[in-house]
């Protein structure tokens, strides 16, 4: 499994980067380094994400490789409901998926990353914050 580089910043900076990337697989360059990566405009929008209860959730996945979203729910000894909403908010941001599901067949929340790692420029390429809101 890889690991998500997770950052903070202006879209502009990260399409230049896409683009550079994609020059370079245009030219034949080898990309096997590539990293895949969530970008969130703001502190706020990645604070959902490093909240301490997803982050809980995270490690009680990576652990304890539980078989339901209920089973998950009680290794955290929080409600169902909460707990389900956030692993339904990890999945919106490709963080976790669900196996399984159908038919009756509990949900079972996996990883898709053994890990985040974390850049959060506190300034932009122009000299403006890197988490300012658009």
């Amino acid at each position: 499994m890889p690991t998500l580089k997770v950052t903070v910043g202006e879209r502009d900076h990260l399409d230049q980067r896409t683009r550079r990337r994609i020059k370079a697989a245009q030219e034949g360059e080898d990309l096997d380094d590539a990293q895949p990566m969530l970008n969130f405009g703001s502190y706020a929008e990645l604070s959902r994400l490093l909240s301490p209860k997803n982050l809980e959730l995270l490690e009680a996945i990576s652990k304890h490789n539980p078989e339901s979203i209920r089973e998950a729910a009680e290794l955290v000894n929080r409600d169902y409901k909460q707990v389900h909403r956030n692993l339904s908010e990890l999945e919106d941001i490709g963080v976790i998926e669900f196996e399984g599901g159908g038919s009756g067949q509990a949900k079972k929340p996996k990883l898709v990353y053994n890990g985040l790692e974390i850049d959060i420029p506190f300034t932009g390429p122009n000299g403006s914050v890197g988490a300012a809101a658009p």
